[in-house]
């Protein structure tokens, strides 16, 4: 009875062993997807839903025992939902724990100097593939009125799934925090913007950013018509909805709001949304008395004090576009 009774106790612990070895085994060997595998986790998941979808990527060796792992340790509500990248070999407490700390991807994308809100929103759409018209509803809610000019070109970092008002409100502050580093009276950040959109149209290079503010300025100072040509495409976009790619005579003579020939002043609203360089150049004019400037065949313009001096600029560059035709 007693040989018996120790053969069934040695069983026993032989099973025991064997048991917590398996299970050692199966919480600490790594294992890694054949290929780098995006997860998402939604909002809502249970236990066992994460666990047979991490087990079914090829993430994890067992949905069973990832789940008996998660409520043991007590984590079960503690999982955070998001998108997960699972490329290099992992233990299951190592892909518990990644999860629960809610090591999701980020995601970036860049917005172009210059861009209209709704260039800007089907750029975010087509990259985030939410819809354009969320991004219109989000945009309603972060800036007045819906209007250009108040979100700044740059970089951002986001999660998925992404929450349209909180990346267009980040893209927002961000503007702000520039424009209090350039201006502290925020009464005049609106003449900013509209001043830094028509630079942001005017010329790529940053070099001429501030000989552009100057001309911009010494105009206004004289009461002369700024005749900025971005100034009228931007009238027929907000009037017409379309813009031929070819500016006439004709769209010169249009007179809209913003039109700069037709009309005294700055337009009242920005015609983009300019970037850093732009906003900056705005503040700090160059000390020149520019009054003109047109292209000069080089990608840059030819800037002048008079208009005989501009006329032969002018002249100069028709002379090189029937060249290069």
């Amino acid at each position: 009875m007693r040989r018996r009774l120790s053969r069934l106790l040695a069983a026993s612990l032989v099973l025991v062993l064997l048991s917590g070895l398996l299970l050692g085994y199966g919480v600490f060997a790594k294992k890694a997807p054949s290929t780098a595998v995006e997860v998402e986790i939604r909002p809502g998941a249970s236990v066992r839903q994460m666990a047979r979808l991490l087990a079914s990527k090829g993430v994890i060796h067992s949905s069973l025992l990832f789940e008996w792992l998660v409520r043991l340790q007590g984590h079960a509500s503690g999982m955070t939902h998001g998108y997960y990248r699972f490329e290099e070999p992992a233990n299951m407490l190592t892909v518990m724990e990644r999860i629960r700390a809610g090591d999701v991807m980020h995601f970036q994308v860049t917005i172009p100097e210059g861009l209209r809100n709704e260039e800007i929103v089907r750029l975010l759409s087509e990259r985030t593939g939410v819809s354009s018209g969320r991004w219109q509803r989000a945009l309603l809610k972060v800036v007045p009125g819906g209007r250009d000019g108040y979100l700044l070109p740059e970089t951002y970092r986001y999660e998925k799934p992404v929450d349209p008002e909180s990346l267009l409100m980040q893209m927002r502050r961000a503007q702000e925090r520039l424009l209090g580093g350039i201006e502290p009276d925020v009464g005049k950040w609106d003449r900013l913007r509209v001043m830094a959109s028509i630079i942001e149209k005017e010329t790529a290079l940053d070099s001429e950013r501030p000989l552009i503010a100057a001309v911009i300025e010494n105009r206004l100072r004289r009461g002369m018509p700024l005749q900025m040509d971005p100034t009228v495409i931007y009238g027929l976009w907000r009037t017409k909805g379309s813009f031929s790619g070819n500016l006439r005579k004709r769209d010169l003579l249009t007179d809209t709001p913003w039109n700069t020939y037709t009309r005294r002043g700055l337009p009242p609203t920005p015609i983009c949304n300019p970037g850093a360089a732009s906003l900056r150049a705005a503040a700090n004019p160059a000390n020149v008395p520019f009054l003109y400037f047109v292209a000069d065949g080089s990608g840059g313009h030819a800037f002048a004090s008079s208009l005989e001096e501009h006329r032969r600029n002018v002249a100069r560059w028709v002379h090189l576009e029937r060249r290069q035709k």
